[in-house]
């Protein structure tokens, strides 16, 4: 969905400074936060981050990576640490262990420190590796989704930089890590994580294991301009959750109206699972085949950012438990006013959303999303 920036222009020159205010620790709603901010590496910036979403922007590479699925991923993994001094691949290969898999948040790195090596140290070559590496892995050329919407949230946080956020705002601040050796027969991840995106890639035997958890958000909602590209990043979600609660009746949406109040989201960063023993909402197995369709179609916005091969087990499986997994939502259907809050609770699928108040543009609602796995976060393991 393409939105006007005219937005975001008439705010600036309105007065940025009465707007966009600096960020401070205070501004943060430290709800969603892993914890400590130290005792992991933050590393240093040496590519300008509009840089950076050029370069990440450009066409792929040649790579001599001709095999497919995952040894397809292995190769390109090993190709983009090739690229790499010694010093760097320390920085990028640790040990998995579950301590490492979790260590993720929404926040911006400088205040919840990442493992791994920041995209804002590497050279543009080895950016054009990681590419490569990342395009394997997400689907591509779908605006606004899967890697369009990775890079469409590294734009939104360098607008961030630019206004009032400052240096813990932008590309250069998001973080990737090999957790175990790139192997098509043991345990390794792939992780990918900075402010508001997190995707993780687990494989284990030469296969995909799991997906989950991943984080999406955006500040701002409204779209950004970059380059020659305008990106609305995590807009299509919004409106499909809003698509599927006001095509309710209003008798099911009484059904799958929640209680209580949310403000963020209950299984966020640090929360792992914490699934509630029961389920809350609506069941979707009551509801007619298009409510049903609407349904998968928010659940599809977030399996399809992945690549192909690795989506289509898991749209599978989520689409053949469809009957049994519950919506349930709090605030208004409309999902566009702060305290709006949207949940999909199957027997495998976890998603929540929740529109919040706005960090460095004040008075202006983001998005916060998370989808979760009942079995497979981490690989299962």
């Amino acid at each position: 969905m393409k939105t006007n920036n005219l937005t975001v222009v008439l705010l600036i020159l309105l007065g940025a400074s009465s707007f966009f205010p600096s960020c401070k620790s205070t501004d943060v709603d430290t709800s969603s936060s892993t914890g400590s901010t130290t005792g992991s590496t933050t590393g240093s910036t040496t590519n300008n981050s509009s840089s950076i979403t050029t370069t990440l922007s450009a066409t792929a590479t040649t790579t001599t990576c001709a095999s497919t699925g995952v040894a397809q991923i292995v190769c390109l993994a090993e190709a983009f640490k090739a690229t790499l001094s010694s010093t760097q691949q320390s920085t990028l290969q640790l040990t998995y262990t579950k301590a490492n898999a979790q260590k993720w948040s929404n926040l911006p790195a400088g205040m919840s420190a990442r493992n791994g090596i920041n995209l804002g140290s590497l050279s543009d070559a080895q950016l054009a590796a990681f590419r490569n590496l990342m395009v394997a892995v997400l689907t591509l050329n779908t605006t606004n989704e899967g890697y369009d919407e990775m890079i469409g949230n590294l734009v939104a946080d360098d607008y961030l930089n630019t206004i009032g956020g400052g240096s813990t705002y932008g590309a250069g601040n998001y973080y990737i890590s090999f957790l175990g050796t790139p192997s098509a027969s043991s345990l390794w991840a792939i992780l990918f994580t900075g402010h508001h995106y997190t995707q993780p890639f687990t494989f284990n035997g030469g296969v995909s294991t799991g997906v989950t958890p991943a984080f999406r958000g955006t500040e701002p909602q409204a779209a950004v301009t970059a380059g020659n590209r305008t990106y609305a990043a995590f807009e299509q979600e919004r409106v499909a959750f809003a698509n599927l609660l006001t095509g309710l009746s209003t008798t099911e949406q009484a059904t799958a109206k929640l209680s209580g109040t949310y403000n963020d989201l209950v299984l966020g960063p640090g929360q792992d699972g914490k699934f509630p023993a029961t389920k809350s909402g609506l069941q979707v197995g009551s509801l007619s085949s298009d409510k049903q369709t609407l349904v998968l179609n928010a659940i599809k916005l977030y399996v399809n950012d992945l690549d192909a091969n690795l989506a289509a087990a898991v749209l599978t499986k989520y689409t053949t438990e469809l009957a049994n997994t519950y919506v349930a939502f709090s605030g208004t259907t409309a999902m566009s006013s702060q305290g709006d809050y949207v949940r999909i609770d199957g027997p495998s699928v976890w998603i929540e959303f929740s529109y919040q108040g706005g960090v460095i543009i004040r008075n202006t609602p983001h998005s916060h999303s998370v989808w979760r796995d009942h079995t497979t976060d981490y690989g299962g393991n």
